[in-house]
């Protein structure tokens, strides 16, 4: 898979800062390299991972010397074991070694996602439930760290509070009770212009029974038992809207709780964990020996 262009974009602006807070005035290191120097690298995985990143690593050496050649050999998405060569890199020795670690932190974040992502998504594969991610991302990164998330298998929740409505409990804390709210879903929906879904949260079976006969495409299923996610898929496709009403569950989602609540029957189940805990992969880079 590639990278859309926004996405790129979106690196691009990372790249800026993240190549002003390591270089500084200069790699004083580096600088000790005989003048016309040049290397030839590899990106290698040292653990089983899901690959992504690659797809930026031209970008990523271009930002610091345009002689630096990528050959990237996985895609994103694409699986690989211990020892795999991810991409190489040839150039400049100056600038390709200077580039390295910031390549790598990309590199390491992305493909930590990725890999625990395409964990869970392996964890329900016997179900029909979908994977999803959350706006629990690192600041500045959230394009990045979903595009990570689907390479990794899984898909992704609204990329912001400008392209779907989600009214949560804090939401409703503020408006009129839940059952009062259809007007005011149906006005949200118009202001969407055709794009995104509307969704609403819900933490009781009573709840439930209440956002059933709202104008909504999602019904979040906060911290339900796996009892009570059963319970609310049964009451959904009793009313008939199986197919049409998609429900979500969230809440103490982990990977040795995943597969039961997928079992229950729920369309959905969004983890924060995928973008805010994932570990980073173990990648390194390895100059070749002349």
């Amino acid at each position: 898979m590639e990278p859309t262009r926004f996405e790129f974009n979106c690196l691009g602006e990372l790249l800026v800062l993240a190549k002003a807070e390591d270089l500084g005035g200069g790699d004083v290191t580096s600088a000790m390299l005989p003048g016309g120097a040049r290397a030839a690298g590899r990106f290698v995985a040292r653990q089983e991972l899901v690959v992504c990143g690659g797809a930026f690593l031209a970008a990523i050496g271009a930002a610091y010397d345009g002689a630096i050649q990528t050959n990237v050999l996985v895609a994103d998405g694409q699986g690989v074991e211990a020892g795999a060569t991810l991409a190489q890199w040839s150039g400049p020795a100056g600038a390709v070694l200077s580039a390295e670690r910031v390549a790598l932190n990309f590199l390491q974040r992305l493909c930590g996602i990725a890999t625990l992502t395409r964990e869970y998504v392996e964890a329900v594969a016997a179900t029909s439930a979908d994977i999803y991610d959350t706006r629990k991302t690192t600041p500045g990164w959230r394009h990045l760290e979903k595009y990570a998330v689907r390479a990794g298998g899984g898909h992704n929740h609204r990329m912001g509070l400008y392209d779907a409505v989600l009214v949560k409990d804090n939401h409703l804390a503020l408006l009129q009770p839940l059952a009062a709210l259809a007007d005011k879903l149906a006005e949200a929906r118009d202001a969407l212009g055709g794009r995104g879904f509307v969704e609403v949260e819900v933490d009781t079976l009573e709840q439930f029974d209440v956002a059933l006969k709202l104008p909504v495409d999602v019904i979040l299923l906060d911290n339900f038992t796996l009892d009570d996610l059963a319970e609310a898929v049964r009451r959904r496709d009793a009313a008939g809207l199986a197919g049409e009403l998609a429900l979500e569950a969230s809440g103490g989602v982990d990977l040795a709780s995943v597969g039961r609540i997928a079992a229950t029957g729920v369309d959905r189940i969004a983890i924060g964990a995928l973008t805010h805990s994932a570990p980073a992969a173990d990648v390194a880079f390895d100059i070749d020996q002349p």
